[in-house]
């Protein structure tokens, strides 16, 4: 399949190459189309153009670069159901999660458009002024996971070109469709060289990130490769931001009401098929009610329907890619092999498409794999505690500190446990509320830095202090 619909954009013009790859429909393994691979020296060209859009982009007025990111969420906008279905055939995710996605990525763009960083003034006496303002990086590289491709693009576009930045942007050689429209679209609105967007794979990210031309990379995607961006960003001492993965606990406090709180928990874990970074990976229940609420999990799965994201009532879509199906399919082989008792699921089906059932595993071992490691997909261990001190030390036990929620009646209690948890973010009653305004950044190895916010449009500066005194007179 040679077709190749979506172009790259480089200096506002649409730019294809002699050297594609193909993008697979997950939900049918078919091949949907072609996309262009960029070389080294198109990189080189991308960053060019950033580096000259640069200067005029800067000197804008922020009101103005503000009413233009505004227009990229017209663009998006105009074209929504083409976008939501694009999206579900590229990633595969049901109806409803494309439309959460696509409509948030239109809301980021509006709620970021609004976004300012006033100066600081620290002195003003007599002829002295001291004041502390933002300015500027440069050229901004961002790169973008294969989850939330679009949505995720939004959140670093937006505050970096908002901040007085020119972009040059990568998406996940599984699912560039989507960035590579935006970025064609953009070009209606943007001048030249303010938004590139280039597509290819690893080594278009190392060179992105070794390049000593771009000053901030803007990372979302694995903690093992987020080290590597962090060490390679090292030549000139790039600015990061860097967002993680995560092995998210829950806690369920025994006040809890199993039936009230089994939807919420559900989708905690197994919204987008639990492609999420911020999904609960480890649901730890209090004995008095473990059993009551594995019943009605077990339950509530039972109605959520899995399939092909573009077919009605689908819900939960495949596993995105073959690598990410490969490793939950190992996963599932390592639970078997270890003799952990499955409430649900356990075996794919096999037949056509990366299809992972939802697997409940009832209470493994605290060592083991399912509970250790990060699973990207609809695997969940349940497990079992009776102290609160011991599920406190058991939850943090970990690497990571992305995010965290806490369930029970008693708010109070449920808030005091949440304090004394190593995640960004922590939820009470309730999971995954994200805001253009709500800051959204890892601890440990879940990242560094922090997205959205005014704390996030602050990334994408330097922090510049000018002392000022009156000139002297004769």
């Amino acid at each position: 399949m040679n077709e190749v619909p979506h172009a790259m954009t480089i200096n506002g013009a649409r730019v294809f190459t002699s050297n594609v790859d193909l993008v697979i429909n997950p939900a049918t393994e078919k091949q949907i189309c072609a996309y262009p691979l960029a070389s080294r020296e198109q990189l080189d060209d991308a960053v060019r153009a950033a580096q000259k859009a640069f200067i005029s982009w800067r000197d804008r007025p922020l009101s103005e670069r503000q009413a233009l990111v505004a227009k990229l969420a017209d663009l998006i906008q105009e074209n929504q159901e083409s976008f939501i279905r694009l999206l579900s055939t590229e990633q595969g995710k049901g109806r409803a999660a494309a439309e959460w996605e696509i409509g948030g990525s239109i809301h980021w763009l509006q709620e970021v458009a609004k976004q300012s960083l006033p100066n600081e003034v620290v002195v003003d006496k007599g002829d002295e002024q001291i004041v502390t303002r933002h300015t500027p990086i440069g050229v901004v590289g961002a790169i973008t996971p294969w989850n939330f491709p679009l949505l995720l693009a939004v959140w670093k576009v937006a505050p970096a070109l908002v901040a007085g930045n020119t972009v040059v942007l990568k998406p996940s050689p599984f699912t560039p469709l989507c960035t590579l429209w935006f970025g064609e679209l953009a070009q209606s609105v943007l001048p030249p060289g303010v938004l590139n967007v280039i597509s290819g794979g690893n080594e278009l990210g190392q060179w992105m990130t070794e390049h000593a031309d771009i000053g901030k990379i803007s990372f979302t995607g694995s903690t093992a490769t987020g080290r590597k961006v962090m060490a390679s960003a090292s030549t000139n001492l790039k600015r990061l931001t860097l967002e993680l993965g995560g092995n998210d606990p829950a806690i369920v406090l025994p006040d809890a009401d199993p039936k009230a709180i089994a939807k919420d928990l559900f989708w905690a874990s197994f919204a987008n098929s639990a492609q999420f970074c911020a999904a609960c990976k480890r649901l730890y229940v209090h004995e008095d009610i473990y059993d009551a609420v594995a019943a009605e999990l077990v339950a509530y799965a039972k109605t959520v329907k899995m399939g092909d994201g573009l077919a009605d009532g689908v819900e939960l879509g495949p596993i995105q890619n073959k690598m990410q199906y490969d490793k939950l399919l190992n996963l599932l082989q390592d639970i078997k092999a270890n003799g952990q008792k499955v409430l649900l699921g356990g075996e794919a089906p096999g037949g056509k498409g990366y299809f992972i059932p939802v697997t409940l595993v009832d209470n493994p071992p605290e060592d083991s794999r399912v509970v250790v490691e990060e699973a990207f997909g609809p695997v969940l261990p349940l497990l079992k505690y009776r102290d609160i001190e011991d599920v406190i030390s058991r939850a943090n036990n970990t690497c990571y500190g992305l995010a965290a929620s806490v369930w029970g009646k008693d708010v109070s209690r449920a808030e005091a446990v949440a304090s004394r948890l190593e995640a960004g973010t922590v939820w009470v009653n309730q999971i995954h509320v994200f805001s253009p305004g709500l800051a959204f950044g890892g601890h440990k190895q879940s990242g560094v830095g922090v997205e959205n916010s005014l704390h996030g449009l602050a990334e994408y500066c330097n922090v510049q202090t000018v002392i000022r005194k009156a000139a002297a007179s004769a």
